[in-house]
């Protein structure tokens, strides 16, 4: 099976990042962080300093499943800024695969009018850069190839939805009750 790939910015959203990653291993689905600093250590917006699986540089296109990026500020923007990450999403939306952002990373997506049409979510105050995008406020919204969470206390619905892409809808229900979620 292909790789989910965390991508991990200086000033990510800790919980936003590393919620996904718990239920996705606990899931037995391969996911990796990948850090697009340049170095593996990447220090979230709480100064919780993380050791990355990976470096940008390492990774390969067609061993990656879905993209996935956490927000918080300025991690989102940096991860904006990041031309290789912004040219592999554009090659992943032109495809139709799997995209998913949680709080402000959404921005990435959507100043590259990737969301036109699409029902999203994003932090208060994000939308404004969801072009052409219909904004719900909900916690999770999904809409074809995306994925969206609002905010740090979406992070873990956000994670499950990831999930349910992946693995039977029983053993999603038997993960979420091991983990006292229902």
């Amino acid at each position: 099976m292909k790789t989910i790939c965390v991508f991990l910015a200086e000033g990510f959203e800790e919980v936003e990042a590393l919620t996904p990653v718990d239920v996705l291993r606990r899931a037995g689905i391969p996911v990796s962080t990948v850090s697009v600093t340049g170095d593996k250590t990447v220090r979230g917006a709480h100064q919780v300093p993380v050791i990355a699986d990976k470096l940008f540089e390492e990774i390969k296109e067609e061993d990656i499943a879905m993209i996935v990026l956490p927000g918080g500020m300025p991690g989102a923007t940096h991860l904006d800024a990041h031309t290789g990450l912004n040219e592999l999403i554009c090659r992943f939306a032109r495809a139709g695969k799997p995209l998913s952002a949680i709080c402000a990373a959404p921005l990435v997506y959507g100043k590259r009018g990737l969301l036109k049409g699409k029902k999203v979510t994003c932090y208060p105050g994000f939308e404004r850069f969801l072009e052409g995008a219909d904004y719900t406020a909900a916690l999770i919204q999904e809409d074809g190839n995306f994925i969206t969470g609002k905010g740090p206390g979406a992070a873990m619905e956000f994670a499950f939805a990831i999930v349910r892409k992946y693995i039977d809808p029983a053993k999603v229900k038997e993960l979420r009750t091991g983990m006292i979620v229902e």
